[in-house]
């Protein structure tokens, strides 16, 4: 291995990390629309898997689930005890909320 290359794979795995510790820490802000909160996890859920991360849909479903603002507790309970987490698409899970928040808006 050259040093470039390995140069490079270290500046590469230290931008997975910054990445990985970006995902863990998202939290859907109070007044932050569902798709405005959507487009932040994915986007950096994208860069994740460009950078060769195995990230999988139903991490990201979970992820998303976990950290949404307080005023969708209930949607997010309903969600979970209605549909199979495993087997959801991230844009059914989307779909969902984005009915929910029209209703409370």
């Amino acid at each position: 291995m050259t040093k470039k290359y390995q140069g490079s794979a270290r500046v590469k795995r230290a931008q997975l990390q910054a990445l990985r510790k970006d995902f863990e820490t998202l939290q859907m802000k109070k007044l932050e629309s569902v798709t405005d909160y959507f487009g932040r996890v994915m986007g950096t859920a994208n860069k994740m898997r460009i950078h060769g991360d195995k990230l999988d849909d139903v991490t990201i479903i979970k992820k998303i689930l976990r950290s949404m603002a307080l005023k969708f507790d209930y949607v997010v309970c309903s969600i979970e005890e209605s549909n199979n987490i495993d087997e959801m698409l991230i844009d059914e899970l989307q779909s969902s909320l984005l009915v929910h928040e029209q209703r409370l808006n």
